[in-house]
């Protein structure tokens, strides 16, 4: 065991640069923008040689003491020890130090990360999730098995394959239907407005995920949207074919939607640059540990979509490969972006599969990268190892986010316009967040009861189209649905009186200050009743959006919702529909940061 331990261990010395470790045949690279490459066929550099033979007795050394730990916790410990378990959680504190996306990945998770960035997998091609005790259909992917099929939205999976899934979990109800494509799975569904339970066989297929989630014209205009989630494989291509497909509709200008999309393939993200960037322009360069590791991509085609005015949405959910894309598209002055400050996800890595069963790989930083005007994307942050994952949640302890414009470093596009470094892209139309989403409001979402209802309405009513109107009646029906399901929630003051509540009783003070706090409780009781009134616009259009989904599916809840009331996308229409308003900001950049550098400066 220890022989192969330290013939395991000795494999990691190429990864830190040891330059001696003969690499086997393996695959192409695959680069990505947040986990950028597997890629076992590189060649360390002259001075990552030189580096390491300093290093090499004091590396030699530390090995040692890391084999004679393994051999005694596991042969000498009082209890068995796991040997994988106990190799893996080593391998763990090694990299507990690093920063938080330099991690150690389970089979599960690399599959996923292949599959995320494949855009493919097998199965039946439809979202679910654990409602009510069973696995819930949320929605059929179009064209899907399960589309064919005639699965529906709302659909209550009782049973795969004879096992109940009463209980179960989404992802052990999505390792039971998925496998090979030609193979069949058997479910038993339960439909509202059907007594009798539904018998399906589905056959398995391979099942595509589209990057491009919608595209279309603006009902009344004549500007296009595109709506990008990811970047996997095709995403270029999905790309080409939508925008190519908006041009011949004779389209003025274009709103790409770039929100929440958190990154994928690199390469992916420099073909999409590439689309809008003129030919032969720096998209990207990544800088790491040593000089000659510098590495520029630039635009290889003739632009499919070069000079028509162009808003780039962005939120705090952009990340990676979308800052790469949104900030090229800003330093060459290709077209505006507006929103919120970007993530700031700027870390290169590398995958490297470990051991002879690939059953685990590490996912290790290696770099960092820039776009044309020298900015790093990167956020600085704190380090935050916690759950070792790959999440992008942080606290405000873990991020260096309060820099004030005038701290910031200053970077210039193309024409000359100010920008800033520090972390993400600062969009050149920043908006201001006023959607507060209230308690009821949240526990609605979060428990599904628009959906449900949905599910409800549309059993009861299958002739209802897209331009239904949510009247009274409806509202008042839904009202008594919350009461059926029995629908609860707590605000912050409720947690607040249960807190002191508890503070009261373990004082044994109860007698002289309960009667206060009933009829406090009664106060909030009062209040939360006219929390259904505040929220009556809200609860509106969350019915409007949930039972367009049954009827249309996702293509009706842009057209239908997004298109229509989204304030962000409706921000941009204006804007494209004020060219004097568009090229003000384009050519003369950021007038609001110029207003702020004065202000900081006053202070």
């Amino acid at each position: 065991m220890i022989v192969s331990l330290t013939v395991f261990l000795c494999g990691l010395i190429w990864v830190v640069g040891s330059g001696e470790a003969v690499q086997g045949q393996t695959p192409e690279p695959i680069y990505l923008a947040d986990t950028v490459h597997i890629n076992l066929n590189e060649t360390p550099s002259e001075i990552e040689k030189a580096s390491a033979e300093e290093t090499r007795e004091t590396l030699f050394k530390e090995i040692k003491k890391f084999n004679q730990v393994v051999y005694d916790v596991k042969n000498r410990y009082m209890e068995e020890i796991d040997t994988k378990s106990l190799i893996n959680a080593g391998i763990r504190g090694m990299l507990e130090d690093l920063d938080r996306f330099s991690v150690l990945m389970e089979q599960r998770s690399y599959e996923q990360l292949m599959e995320s960035t494949s855009g493919k997998y097998e199965g039946l091609g439809m979202e679910i999730d654990s409602r009510d005790d069973y696995i819930t259909i949320v929605t059929p992917m179009e064209g899907s098995p399960a589309y064919r099929k005639g699965l529906k939205s709302g659909d209550k999976i009782t049973k795969i394959d004879s096992t109940s899934t009463k209980d179960m979990t989404t992802a052990d109800a999505a390792k039971l239907m998925r496998g090979t494509a030609g193979t069949s799975v058997h479910l038993i569904i339960k439909r509202e407005g059907i007594s009798n339970e539904l018998d399906f066989d589905v056959e398995r297929a391979v099942i595509e995920l589209k990057s491009v989630n919608f595209y279309g014209v603006i009902d009344g205009t004549d500007i296009g949207y595109v709506r990008l989630s990811r970047f996997a494989e095709e995403t270029s291509h999905e790309l080409r074919d939508a925008i190519t497909e908006l041009d011949g509709k004779g389209i003025s200008s274009l709103i790409f939607d770039l929100r929440s999309n958190g990154g994928g393939l690199l390469q992916q993200a420099v073909e999409t640059a590439e689309l809008f960037v003129e030919e032969g322009k720096l998209v990207v360069y990544t800088r790491g540990k040593f000089a000659e590791s510098e590495r520029r991509l630039y635009s290889q085609r003739k632009p499919l979509f070069p000079d028509k005015p162009l808003v780039v949405l962005v939120n705090e959910g952009t990340a990676s490969a979308s800052e790469i894309v949104s900030g090229a598209i800003q330093d060459w002055d290709r077209g505006i972006i507006m929103g919120y400050q970007t993530y700031g996800k700027g870390l290169v890595q590398q995958v490297f599969p470990i051991g002879a069963e690939n059953d685990v790989a590490l996912k290790l930083t290696t770099a960092k990268y820039y776009i044309p005007s020298g900015r790093c994307i990167q956020k600085p942050e704190k380090q935050n190892k916690a759950g070792h994952g790959d999440e992008m949640a942080e606290t405000e302890e873990e991020t260096v986010d309060s820099l004030t414009i005038s701290d910031r470093e200053v970077y210039y596009t193309n024409s000359g316009r100010l920008v800033y470094g520090g972390g993400g892209i600062l969009p050149d139309v920043e908006l201001t967040h006023d959607d507060v989403y209230k308690p009821i409001e949240l526990a609605l979402e979060r428990r599904g009861t628009f959906f449900d209802f949905a599910v409800k309405q549309y059993a009861e009513h299958p002739d209802l189209t897209t331009d239904f109107e949510v009247t009274n009646e409806i509202v008042s029906e839904f009202k008594d649905f919350m009461k059926e399901k029995e629908f609860t929630y707590k605000t912050s003051l409720e947690f607040s009186l249960d807190e002191l509540k508890k503070a009261i009783s373990d004082e044994k003070k109860d007698s002289l200050y309960m009667p206060a706090l009933d009829d406090f409780e009664e106060l909030i009781t009062n209040e939360k009743e006219q929390d259904f009134v505040h929220s009556s616009n809200y609860i509106e259009k969350a019915i409007k959006r949930e039972i367009t989904s049954k009827i249309a599916g996702q293509r009706g809840i842009y057209e239908e919702i997004i298109l229509k009331t989204d304030k962000t996308i409706l921000e941009a229409v204006k804007l494209l529909q004020d060219r004097d308003e568009f090229t003000r900001v384009l050519k003369s950049g950021h007038d609001r940061d110029h207003v702020m550098v004065e202000e900081e400066k006053e202070k």
